[in-house]
């Protein structure tokens, strides 16, 4: 694959050429040259749109599909284009199907659909048989598969002898262990944050002391094992302060938020939509205020679009019996752009890949070109025609968003639309 690339305002503050407005020649994956003004001698194809803004490929590190056994909510082949458009070259693919990918086959039947995409995915192998919590899967043989981390998607870990012995085990061989944060008995049948909202609407309440709990029961087993541990979207303001004291005793600890829990509160349920009922669920402005310090700071992380489709048939129901999850590809850049400038925006975007393994090349000559196509400026309300995915379950319906995206260079090839 060669391409020229036009006028182009790089975002990398690892490359020689940060904030600067180069052309950038891309000759079979790779970057060959950077200048002011290039010509184009061999007459390759052009990329030039308006206010254009490169930067290293985006990561993803919470995305489910469906396939296999959930097809019609998503399909690997149609997932791996919306994320290609929403602006991702590499996204970690839940275990959050049917069968649950907790084996090296299963492993290895999700790669071969994956195969000739300009996106990556990396796996996430199931922790446990099943996601059922009782015995830990075959994880040194799915690590061995391509699987670049573990856990039960959604799912905590009741057992903490398990999660003990899942953290020693891991440590052998570099895996990372996700655990989720919820505790069960103290969440009981929760729908939304416990709050006056909650008791306004007359909704079940899911105490924010439910995640905190399990956080700090993880934190205490984590100290013990001194495993490698990663706990996906955590929404409170205890749970940044628990995080924020663990890195300060060097534990082996990341985490990341969900963006919608960077935007929204608890009081979007007003309209009982179910497109805001997710898990964990949307908490207070207080909370948000604390989360978006933690991304400052560093506490956390990372960011996701918890990327989770459901078919209407479970979302277009009674708010009590609706499935929890939103998409959130395509939404993504625009949402966390009108929240954030650019440069942190792209921060949050390209943060996260070497706590999974994975090698992040910048935009310098000689690296491949792994990038990110998009212009920051551009504002919109987000409607369903937005929407590529085959679920539209999105609760930024409706929201107006900053910045839109061209597509990405990846795998020697392009998504864009010359």
């Amino acid at each position: 694959m060669n391409v020229l690339i036009k006028s182009a305002t790089i975002l990398d503050d690892k490359s020689d050429f940060h904030n600067q407005t180069q052309d950038i020649l891309v000759e079979n994956g790779f970057i060959t040259q950077i200048a002011k003004s290039l010509k184009n001698t061999n007459k390759y194809p052009v990329i030039s749109f308006e206010n254009l803004h490169v930067s290293c490929g985006w990561f993803d590190s919470s995305v489910s599909f469906g396939e296999p056994g959930y097809e019609e909510r998503e399909t690997i082949a149609n997932g791996l284009q919306v994320a290609a458009a929403s602006g991702f070259t590499d996204i970690a693919l839940n275990a959050h199907t049917n069968p649950v990918i907790d084996s090296h086959s299963d492993i290895a039947f999700v790669k071969s659909k994956a195969t000739n995409f300009v996106t990556n995915l990396h796996p996430i192998g199931a922790l446990t048989k099943g996601s059922k919590g009782v015995d830990l899967a075959e994880l040194f043989d799915m690590k061995s598969a391509g699987s670049i981390a573990f856990g039960d998607y959604k799912k905590p870990i009741e057992n903490p002898n398990l999660l003990k012995i899942a953290l020693q085990y891991t440590s052998s061989f570099d895996g990372l262990v996700h655990s989720f944060p919820h505790e069960p008995k103290v969440a009981t049948n929760g729908v939304m944050n416990e709050n006056i909202t909650s008791t306004l609407l007359g909704l079940k309440g899911l105490p924010a002391l439910s995640e905190e709990l399990q956080i700090a029961r993880d934190l205490f087993l984590l100290e013990y094992t001194e495993g490698k541990l990663h706990i996906p979207t955590i929404s409170t303001a205890k749970s940044v302060d628990l995080i924020r004291e663990a890195k300060a005793k060097k534990l082996d600890i990341s985490c990341s938020v969900a963006i919608h829990n960077l935007v929204f509160t608890d009081e979007s349920l007003s309209d009982f939509d179910t497109n805001f009922k997710v898990n964990p669920p949307l908490r207070t402005q207080s909370d948000i205020e604390a989360l978006i310090l933690g991304l400052k700071d560093g506490t956390i992380d990372m960011v996701t679009t918890d990327h989770n489709p459901i078919d209407i048939e479970h979302k277009k129901i009674e708010f009590d019996y609706a499935k929890n999850g939103t998409i959130g590809l395509e939404s993504a850049f625009g949402a966390l752009n009108a929240l954030f400038t650019t440069k942190k925006t792209v921060q949050l975007l390209t943060r996260g890949k070497e706590r999974f393994g994975l090698k992040s090349d910048s935009i310098t000559v000689g690296n491949k070109a792994q990038l990110s196509l998009f212009n920051p400026s551009e504002t919109y309300i987000f409607e369903e025609r937005h929407i590529h995915s085959k679920s539209k379950n999105s609760l930024f319906l409706g929201s107006k968003l900053k910045g839109t995206v061209y597509g990405i260079i990846a795998n020697n090839s392009t998504s864009i639309a010359l």
